[in-house]
């Protein structure tokens, strides 16, 4: 799906929405129509690995719907005068996906994390959001390739899969999976379900509002701090230009 009013970043179309309008002229007519639906939630790293590997670029730009996940995203934007409209995170938006399963009793399916956590997940699912239907649940340790738990979540027929295996991971896994399915929405979400559980705490709202969530994120987890690297290279690629 492309809109018009999408903003490229190093060859990925970033949606220009804020995060109500996908949910109201977008996200919920699609799953009212049953559309199938790919969502990836891209930061810079996303962006400097799809930069670095081709196939992992063509997988992303698949999805029918690249939300700008990451506060480098908006300020990249904001230097090529392309400016977006707010910064979507991928944590808020799995939120408000699981409040309109829950009010509208729909299908889910919850896969990646370790075991304990993705069993954590669906005791949380279940105590803050009755209403849903889970039909399905798996850990993230396993073959990408098992045929049996494709199989498994084709079965169900989820109207929406929440999938937990890391960048690039649950991307290519999603991207494969897709033909299976007639309906659906599906998206990564990285490690939203540790972020659920309580195994690992989220910034508090001040530092979120400060757009400081990625250096709160260090603090706490200090072996973040490679990977912080690529965010600084991607910022100077495009103050200098170099994003081609």
């Amino acid at each position: 799906m492309q809109n018009n009013h999408d903003v490229s970043i190093m060859d990925i179309k970033f949606i220009n929405m804020t995060k109500q309008e996908l949910l109201d002229q977008i996200l919920i007519p699609r799953i009212e129509r049953e559309e199938k639906t790919f969502i990836v939630t891209a930061n810079p790293e996303f962006v400097m690995h799809a930069r670095e590997n081709k196939q992992f670029k063509e997988t992303i730009q698949s999805a029918d719907i690249i939300v700008p996940d990451g506060i480098g995203i908006i300020k990249a934007a904001k230097i090529k005068k392309q400016p977006l409209k707010e910064r979507i995170a991928g944590y808020e938006l799995m939120l408000d996906l699981l409040k309109y399963a829950n009010m509208n009793g729909l299908a889910c399916y919850f896969l990646g994390a370790s075991k304990l956590v993705n069993e954590k997940v669906i005791n949380v699912i279940k105590s803050k959001y009755p209403q849903i239907n889970i039909v399905g649940h798996h850990h993230g340790f396993f073959d990408l390739h098992d045929p049996k738990i494709k199989e498994e979540v084709a079965e169900a027929k989820p109207d929406f899969v929440f999938v937990a295996l890391g960048m690039m991971k649950q991307e290519q896994w999603i991207s494969e999976q897709l033909p299976r399915h007639k309906k659906g929405v599906f998206i990564g979400i990285g490690g939203s379900f540790d972020t659920l559980t309580g195994e690992v705490k989220r910034a508090p709202q001040k530092w979120i509002d400060l757009n400081l969530e990625w250096l709160y994120r260090i603090i706490k987890q200090p072996f973040r701090f490679k990977r912080i690297l690529k965010v600084f290279w991607f910022m100077i690629l495009i103050v200098l230009g170099k994003d081609k």
